[in-house]
């Protein structure tokens, strides 16, 4: 779905006889001097020396340290101690020891490619060439050959939102995570309070299966927070059998982690939450490191946040590769925003949660229990 990476020649000018990067010292905790600079979520290389390094843990809006062993790390300023060392300047095209390499991880302006200048005498004016449109198709063959391959040598994430139980897709995220297509769950109070309430009272948000609210429901999602808090967590409400099915049921039952961050607007909250944002991020950056596929279903705020801390590509084999991103969300402008945000290498995938994970699922179905897959 991109182009391919090609690694930069530093052989040749402008970097061979490009200056080491600056380095400014740090002279209060968590303070930046000013000069300091600001990181993308590409690949960022530094001068030190006089050889090139790629920097370490790359995500935006950061600064890079270097650290004992004389190698660059991307770090949020507010953890830079006093007498850090962390880089400076604003170019990033090598001429200041920092180059940024876009190649290969920067989403063309076009879908399929760049621009089609002028081919075979027909002029550059084209149909359907936005990013972000539910009149595209959704390239689902493609997403689960990612998949596939992601779960066997990668690190899939995936973020949800509550919507996924309301749309009643949990069965099918659930079978996702039972059967190792997910490495680690992103959300927030709200899609495990859902899917909790679901699967001990039969309701989300109040709502029974046809999406009609039942007398009372109102307070049914309180009442699985309360249950849930009397007995401690999660996994004993497993444990005891008071949850016997949908996404955390699936999460405790494989051991595939989960993260649920929170935020100012929540009830309760649900044993698990991570309440402090900070801490939440902390988390949440130890698995973003690792990812070489992400899914973003049906949420807005997780989505960026997760978005934020990715970059746009992955080590493997001493390549660096892309990293697909995929967002879904019936909404155009939610998908844009998150690209607009800085997580420009999206996929769009303009539909419903529901929809979209049945066909996943369906397809993943279909690939495993046929005679080709199994051989």
């Amino acid at each position: 779905m991109r182009t391919k990476y090609h690694q930069p020649d530093f052989n040749v000018e402008p970097f061979q006889n490009a200056p080491d990067a600056t380095l400014l010292e740090v002279e209060r905790n968590g303070i930046m001097p000013d000069g300091l600079y600001l990181t993308t979520n590409h690949p960022t290389y530094l001068k030190h020396d006089g050889a090139w390094k790629l920097a370490k843990d790359q995500m935006m809006d950061a600064c890079i340290v270097l650290e004992n062993g004389g190698e660059f790390y991307v770090r949020e300023y507010w953890l830079i101690q006093e007498g850090s060392r962390i880089v400076g300047g604003s170019r990033e095209d090598g001429a200041e020891g920092i180059f940024v390499h876009d190649d290969g991880f920067q989403q063309a302006t076009h879908r399929r490619g760049a621009g089609f200048p002028c081919k075979h005498g027909f002029s550059s004016f084209e149909f359907m060439s936005g990013l972000v449109s539910r009149e595209y198709p959704i390239p689902y063959d493609a997403l689960v050959d990612s998949l596939l391959a992601a779960c066997r040598d990668g690190y899939v994430i995936w973020v949800l939102g509550p919507a996924v139980t309301h749309s009643r897709a949990r069965k099918e995220m659930a079978w996702l995570i039972a059967n190792g297509f997910v490495d680690v769950l992103f959300g927030g109070n709200a899609v495990a309070t859902h899917d909790l309430e679901a699967a001990i009272l039969g309701t989300t948000l109040g709502m029974d299966n046809s999406g009609t609210p039942v007398p009372g429901g109102h307070r049914h999602h309180d009442d699985t927070i309360n249950s849930i808090r009397s007995m401690g967590s999660i996994e004993e409400a497993v444990a005891r059998n008071v949850v016997k099915d949908g996404i955390m049921h699936a999460c405790v039952k494989n051991n595939v982690p989960y993260v649920l961050a929170g935020s100012i607007r929540d009830n309760g909250p649900m044993p698990g939450v991570i309440t402090d944002t900070f801490a939440a991020q902390d988390v949440m950056r130890e698995h973003t490191k690792k990812a070489t596929l992400v899914f973003m279903v049906a949420t807005l705020l997780h989505s960026v946040a997760t978005g934020n801390m990715l970059p746009t590509f992955y080590e493997s084999e001493n390549e660096l590769r892309p990293l697909q991103v995929i967002c879904v969300d019936q909404d155009e402008f939610n998908i844009s925003k998150l690209m607009d945000r800085g997580t420009h290498q999206t996929l769009a995938a303009v539909t419903n949660a529901q929809d979209f994970l049945r066909i996943v699922a369906g397809e993943l179905k279909a690939r495993l229990e046929s005679p080709v897959a199994k051989s």
